[in-house]
């Protein structure tokens, strides 16, 4: 695995790590000179399988974001989202609205540590592996971890909302 270990030197990659510590966990941030922006280049540089990529979603539900986690080569069903949030309608949050209700751009956005509270579903499809890898809050950081804890320190709910993204490699 290439990777250098990182120090949480960005207040972003910080807020990831602490999250984490404050549930009780250390985690490992690792920074990829050649970037972890989609799921494909995260898996690529890593040198995991796609699915164990986790993609972390900003979606608006009834005009209010949810995060949901899923495999990197799945994709939400907003239906399916919309309905285990119990709103009307959901859709995927515009740049500005994601990184309002997270802190952090697209292509870093962390399971956990956000800049405010905010539901999280996670697509039971992440629980099949021992290992998955998220964002830390930048386009070239992510941190392994395993699929229980992540459901833990974010504060999760385990739901059905991702079909397999045709587009995915």
């Amino acid at each position: 695995m290439i990777g250098a270990m990182a120090a949480p030197d960005h207040p972003s990659v910080e807020r990831v790590v602490r999250a984490a510590a404050d549930h009780g966990l250390a985690i490992e941030v690792r920074r990829f000179s050649e970037g972890t922006r989609t799921a494909a280049d995260a898996a690529r540089a890593i040198g995991c399988e796609i699915g164990q990529i986790v993609k972390s979603l900003v979606f608006m539900a009834d005009g209010e974001p949810v995060v949901a986690l899923v495999r990197g080569a799945d994709r939400v069903d907003t239906d399916r989202l919309a309905s285990e949030m119990g709103t009307r309608s959901a859709r995927r949050a515009m740049v500005d609205q994601a990184r309002d209700a997270t802190g952090v751009s697209i292509g870093g956005i962390p399971p956990f540590g956000h800049a405010r509270a905010l539901p999280v579903l996670v697509d039971e499809g992440l629980l099949q592996y021992g290992t998955v890898w998220a964002a830390a809050g930048l386009s070239d950081a992510v941190f392994p971890i395993a699929p229980g804890e992540l459901v833990r320190i974010a504060g999760g709910r385990v739901v059905a909302i991702a079909t397999a993204d045709p587009s995915a490699p």
